[in-house]
């Protein structure tokens, strides 16, 4: 998005990727569909010591442009849920579109190389294998260190460093939480999902499904929740029966006595779950077996089940990063660096990270055209 933006307004551009081709992450996102972007993209879909920096390039670039985009060249698309946008087809032609933009701009590119970088007076000096390039505005866009199998790394982070610019402590985001200890009896759960509402000590609530796997919770929900949990103790809470009314326990007592709790459970969650729950809360027997006042107290429990991970899956299984390099550093109009004139950083690698299901997509379209439109 920073190439071609910049190569159409007739900048000379060279792209450079370490990776042999471009767009990696791209190619695997939503499943090899790309979850190109968001029609609920606001700012406070997004995290951030600062949590008003995104408001000016999200605001400039919409996801309306980028869908315009998309249609110009023809790819169908769909709505998921709750916003998200995917492509009928493949994430190859997310790809094939922003390297087509980037020849309308003749942009040039270079793959299969780590740069190095150096700065001699007000220009960039970039070394690539055998041959080296000096420009006057060089573009950060390399992201953060999820996922590094697809290439990523610390990369953009060591260069700022290294200029000077401050860093907020990176940590992995949309990520898997990992269980131990008397919670580790869920992990004979695994690959049992259901819908809930999960939320975590900061933040909002998420209702989307949770996964059990033989590691701990993933799922949508448990991959939202993640990007605010900071561990040292802090728990996730998860309301199993988000639909349920105040007092339906009770109800099902009165209704029909005879029936176990557990198959009252199961009535509203997979079979092997209810059962777990019931095991783990001693709540065996009929209905009518139960005082009211212990009804209440399961009710509450369910609705506010509290894990206590002790970890994540880390960067490795990170859909992306939360921190980076600060906010403070840059102007939140051209991403350009207030220290380094001419030094302009953008999407995973800045301290701005979106939610799960097209925000961070959509944040690296938005932040891109704004240090191409001034780079």
């Amino acid at each position: 998005m920073a190439a071609f933006t910049a190569g159409q307004r007739g900048r000379r551009v060279l792209l450079v990727d370490h990776n042999d081709a471009p767009g990696r992450k791209i190619l695997i996102s939503g499943g090899g569909r790309c979850n190109f972007t968001n029609i609920n993209v606001a700012p406070d879909r997004y995290l951030s010591a600062n949590p008003h920096f995104a408001k000016s390039a999200l605001a400039r670039y919409t996801a309306r442009e980028f869908i315009d985009l998309v249609e110009r060249y023809g790819i169908a698309w769909h709505e998921k849920t709750l916003g998200q946008l995917f492509c009928d087809g493949s994430a190859k032609q997310i790809v094939g579109m922003l390297m087509e933009e980037c020849r309308r701009g003749s942009v040039r590119f270079h793959f299969g190389d780590s740069p190095a970088v150096k700065r001699e007076g007000e220009e960039f000096i970039v070394k690539l294998g055998a041959m080296q390039a000096r420009a006057a505005s060089l573009v950060l866009a390399t992201g953060g260190p999820s996922i590094p199998k697809l290439g990523a790394s610390s990369f953009a982070y060591e260069l700022a460093r290294h200029w000077g610019l401050k860093i907020v402590e990176p940590r992995p985001a949309l990520v898997p939480l990992t269980l131990s200890g008397e919670q580790a009896l869920f992990k004979s759960l695994s690959g049992v999902a259901t819908e809930v509402t999960a939320i975590a000590e900061r933040g909002p609530a998420f209702r989307e499904a949770a996964l059990f796997t033989h590691r701990g919770l993933s799922g949508p929900s448990i991959l939202q929740v993640s990007s605010y949990w900071r561990g040292n103790g802090e728990a996730v809470a998860v309301n199993f029966l988000p639909d349920a009314k105040a007092g339906w326990l009770k109800a099902a007592k009165r209704a029909m006595p005879q029936r176990h709790f557990g198959t009252v459970l199961a009535d509203h969650l997979p079979d092997r779950l209810a059962t777990q729950l019931a095991d783990t809360l001693k709540a065996w027997g009929p209905m009518q077996g139960f005082a009211d006042v212990q009804l209440d107290d399961i009710e509450q429990r369910l609705a506010k089940w509290r894990f206590i991970p002790n970890g994540s899956e880390g960067f490795a299984k990170a859909e992306v990063t939360v921190g980076g390099i600060s906010t403070d550093e840059l102007s939140s109009r051209t991403m350009e660096a207030k220290k380094v004139p001419g030094l302009y950083c953008i999407g995973e690698a800045v301290d701005v990270t979106g939610w799960l299901g097209g925000y961070n997509f959509q944040w690296a379209w938005a932040s891109g055209v704004a240090a191409g439109e001034a780079a």
